[in-house]
């Protein structure tokens, strides 16, 4: 079911029920509601849920705290634990849209950072799936967008944020995403220049050295730099790309595709790039 409609009918649910309360108490006569207590009320059974792995009952409690009483002392915070609560239900969409909601509607809050790290963790989930985790799938040959988008995130913790208690873990996420985005450019530079567009895969490989120059891929972005540039007869950026090799890392120091590098692909692609480079 899509997880919108969940939320929609949830929201819905709470309003007949809101609805049921008032008209019960006001037929009765019963004592008039106290607005603070229902509101601390329903955010302790939402934190007692929450502590209890209960994510369900937990987004059914914030959900209704944040929609009944948004002015209360334990609305924002029951916003924050939303958007977590959300991502460990496994509702994605809504945890995003909640930090998304909380960040524009609180720009100079104080926890702004938690909300930047909880969209980092969601998309880095939702790059892999149960079927991938399960089959161990190499997500860097997959499209790279969640992964980019929760390396932005982190790096808003990382570098905005440094003195947060999330700081630390988004900095060591920052360090495999920056590894795998790194990895997804050299395949696709890879593919490039087994089928000869050889400026294109100068471009990704380029890409690598700028943008991730801490990464583990910045060898085979230097071999295929030699390659491409020696296609293109750029014999000087052939030779400089050449010489920062074997300045930095002597042993590795060929062109991609020649003795010791290790292109991608199947040994029939492996080949086809071997004669292409001759």
């Amino acid at each position: 079911m899509d997880p919108r409609l969940t939320k929609l009918a949830r929201s819905l649910l709470f309003v007949v029920c809101l609805a049921a309360v008032t008209a019960g108490c006001a037929s009765k006569g019963g004592r008039s509601v106290n607005p603070n207590e229902d509101a601390r009320e329903m955010f302790d059974r939402g934190e007692r849920a929450l502590n209890l792995g209960n994510f369900g009952y937990a987004v059914s409690n914030f959900e209704y705290l944040t929609a009944v009483y948004p002015f209360s002392e334990y609305a924002k915070q029951a916003q924050l634990d939303l958007m977590y609560a959300y991502y460990r239900a496994g509702e994605p969409e809504s945890a995003l849209e909640a930090a998304d909601q909380f960040l524009l509607e609180n720009p100079t809050h104080p926890r702004i950072d938690y909300a930047h790290y909880v969209k980092g963790l969601v998309n880095f989930e939702r790059s892999r799936g149960p079927l991938e985790k399960l089959f161990r799938v190499d997500q860097s040959q997959r499209p790279q967008d969640k992964l980019e988008s929760s390396y932005r995130s982190f790096s808003v913790v990382a570098n905005q944020f440094p003195d947060s208690a999330y700081a630390e873990d988004s900095r060591q996420r920052m360090v495999y995403l920056r590894n795998q985005l790194a990895r997804y450019e050299i395949h696709i530079a890879d593919y490039y220049l087994r089928r000869g567009a050889f400026v294109a895969s100068a471009n990704r490989a380029r890409n690598v050295l700028q943008t991730y120059p801490q990464s583990e891929s910045v060898v085979p972005a230097l071999q295929i730099l030699v390659s491409a540039y020696r296609q293109l007869g750029l014999e000087q950026l052939a030779a400089s790309s050449m010489s920062v090799l074997q300045e930095n890392y002597p042993d590795r120091a060929v062109a991609y595709g020649e003795r010791g590098s290790k292109p991608e692909g199947t040994l029939i692609e492996r080949f086809i790039l071997r004669r292409n480079l001759k």
